[in-house]
Parts: structure tokens; C-alpha cells; sequence
């Protein structure tokens, strides 16, 4: 008996569409990121990039719980003394919503040299319009979850 390592070349990369409206924004990072990464498919290899395109629409109405719009803070810092920039979650989301998503699913992906070619396959538009229309993506729902 033989242990099964994909090639790259052996790879393939669907097409899926989810659309944000009226989702916890964790609960579809997670389903995202697992799309991202080919963790759903049974040839998943950890260090072979196989994971699917994903097309978000609608993520300016994607939702949070409870407080989370004021009490969750996003940080960020220049390097220089005093240099620490905090913003909320409503501030992110009123200056770029699809902003809220990439973070969102960029911290549920390994850090690792595969999670800058898996945030390449992920589209984020905030309408429900997107010029993804010749790649027939199909709805995320369809990707099973072991």
C-alpha cells in the first residue's frame, strides 16, 4: 500500500459563489477558507495549493453578533513609537466592506507560503454584481463539509 501525495500539476480549481447577505461573518470566513485551502476534497495534500476560486457577493450586508460592530478592534501598528492604529469593526465596514471579509478569512488560513496564492482566489464584491459571469461558479453550499 502506497501513500497518496498530489502534484501540483495534478490540481484542478472550481468556481463557487456565496453570497454574504444576512451571514455571520465567522461562520462564512470559516466555510471560505476551507474552500480556499481544498481541505474539502479527498486528494488534500497540506502542501500542495488545491483549493477552489470563491466569489463573495453582497459582503456590505454581512452581519455581526451582539456587540461585536463597537467592541471588536482591528490594530494595526507603523513600527514608530506611538504608531498603533486601532479601528472598529462599523469603521471598517463603512470604508470597505469587502475589507472585513479578506481579514476575516485571511485569519482563518495557515500562515504559511500557500496563503498568499490562496487570498489570490478569493473575490470579494460588496453589490451583487460581479464580472465573474463566464466561469459558472456554483453556489458554495454545494462544497461538503466533513
Amino acid at each position: 500500500m502506497r501513500t497518496y501525495q498530489q502534484k501540483s500539476e495534478e490540481t484542478r480549481h472550481d468556481w463557487y459563489i456565496v453570497d454574504a447577505a444576512g451571514q455571520r461573518l465567522g461562520t462564512l470566513a470559516v466555510h471560505i477558507a476551507r474552500a480556499l485551502s481544498g481541505k474539502h476534497k479527498p486528494t488534500w495534500t497540506p502542501h500542495v495549493d488545491d483549493g477552489d476560486h470563491v466569489i463573495v457577493i453582497n459582503a456590505a450586508r454581512v452581519e455581526l453578533g451582539g456587540k461585536k460592530w463597537d467592541d471588536k478592534v482591528y490594530r494595526r501598528h507603523s513600527g514608530y513609537p506611538g504608531g498603533l492604529h486601532t479601528r472598529t469593526a462599523r469603521e471598517v465596514h463603512e470604508k470597505n466592506p469587502q475589507r472585513l471579509i479578506e481579514m476575516a478569512v485571511r485569519g482563518m488560513l495557515p500562515p504559511n507560503r500557500l496563503r498568499a496564492l490562496q487570498l489570490r482566489r478569493l473575490r470579494v464584491y460588496s453589490a451583487g454584481e460581479h464580472p465573474h459571469d463566464g466561469q459558472q461558479a456554483r453556489p458554495l453550499s454545494e462544497v461538503p463539509t466533513h
